[in-house]
């Protein structure tokens, strides 16, 4: 019976989209939602930069607020995975889907995340990322009744396929795709976005209560990813965002160039081709 209301209640919350129909597995672990954790290893971003960005997932993630709002979802438990990725072909998992439902299984979680660090990897593919969530998902032997994305970076799409189509695609299974882009302008200059926020918007984020949380500064890093997984795990749309703390719905998205990264890469390029 509880198994029959999950999916009645999946249902009835699920966004109107062509997503595809997955065969059904009776082996699968149901949870509360299943949520992926793409993280950018770039070489614009330090290895300081890098360090940060582990132990502020390992904090968010072991984190009262985190785990309480774990404990209340209709089931009680969710399924995570952490990968990092830079260029098109460049993706690493550095924790493969586990199920967590106790503070102990938040911390293995953890530790196995900072049990070392890794170095960065060259180029930027946003959609390189995205692309590689669907197979992903299909393969971990959990049933969420929410999938998410949950993405974040420090610069454009530069390399691979355009973003726009790849995240279409991915929208079109039924997976939200939620932003975290860090303008924190440590990165190399060239490769700075004045609006990362508002191209994370209009290009990368989309589905059901979608939104984006900017980063300006690292010290705000770990209290924003520990921002954006409550929300993520309790499925809540976030409110009006307060000028000081943005949180951008992606449905109000005012429009940027999609294509902007890889003008940025041709145009440096250009730069150093010889005449």
């Amino acid at each position: 019976m509880r198994r029959v209301f999950a999916l009645v209640i999946a249902l009835i919350s699920a966004p109107p989209v062509a997503a595809q129909v997955e065969p059904y597995d009776p082996s699968a672990i149901e949870v509360d939602v299943e949520l992926l954790l793409l993280v950018d290893v770039s070489r614009s971003m330090t290895p300081s930069e890098l360090e940060i960005q582990r132990r502020g997932y390992a904090e968010a993630l072991t984190s009262d607020s985190v785990l309480n709002v774990i404990g209340d979802g209709f089931l009680g438990h969710i399924a995570v995975a952490y990968v990092e990725w830079a260029g098109a072909g460049s993706q690493r998992v550095v924790v493969d889907w586990r199920l967590i439902r106790s503070r102990d299984d938040a911390q293995g979680f953890a530790e196995a995340l900072t049990l070392h660090f890794t170095q960065a990897m060259r180029r930027t593919s946003i959609s390189g990322a995205l692309a590689m969530g669907p197979g992903y998902f299909r393969g971990n032997r959990f049933a969420g009744l929410r999938r998410v994305i949950d993405i974040s970076g420090d610069g454009p799409n530069n390399d691979g396929a355009p973003v726009l189509p790849i995240r279409d695609q991915v929208l079109a299974e039924g997976i939200t795709i939620n932003g975290l882009p860090l303008m924190t302008r440590d990165g190399i200059a060239a490769w700075n976005l004045d609006d990362l926020d508002i191209y994370y918007q209009t290009c990368v984020t989309g589905g059901a209560g979608s939104f984006v949380i900017p980063v300006y500064d690292w010290a705000e890093f770990a209290a924003a990813v520990r921002k954006k997984l409550v929300l993520e795990i309790a499925g809540k749309t976030p409110a009006p965002p307060r000028p000081e703390a943005r949180v951008i719905p992606t449905q109000a998205s005012p429009g940027r160039d999609c294509l902007i990264g890889e003008k940025m890469w041709q145009r440096s390029r250009d730069l150093w081709e010889p005449l």
